[in-house]
């Protein structure tokens, strides 16, 4: 089982993903914004982050940089709902993302990239 900490702004995202990764046997924990998800990282690191690239506060993007500088073996996964705009996406990968998503997303493929991301060391 591994520890996955979801960092989103919007609840129902949160809530869903957090269902979906817990019936596959994860263990889930979850942040409203990328302030509170790097408190919650370096408190307890996980195996795995899905982080929203645009929220208030410390966005996505600022959050995968610092997250990413710090533990070089960080994993995240990014998504953003900038429908049309992959400029958010593609900086979230030079910032350290492993994968990319964009919203709405096909819960089936970000399942197989959490488990694919997870079977990497």
């Amino acid at each position: 089982m591994a520890t996955i900490l979801v960092i989103d702004d919007e609840q129902s995202i949160r809530g869903l993903l957090k269902e979906v990764l817990e019936k596959i046997g994860h263990r889930v924990l979850e942040a409203a914004d990328g302030r509170e998800g790097l408190a919650l990282y370096q408190k307890q690191p996980v195996d795995l982050v899905i982080m929203d690239l645009l929220m208030p506060d410390t966005d996505g993007l600022e959050a995968t940089l610092q997250l990413t500088r710090e533990y070089v073996d960080a994993k995240v996964i990014a998504m953003t709902g900038a429908q049309g705009d992959h400029n958010f996406l593609d900086v979230a990968k030079l910032f350290g993302a492993r994968r990319t998503f964009e919203k709405p997303f096909d819960m089936n493929k970000l399942v197989q990239a959490v488990k694919e991301e997870l079977a990497t060391s």
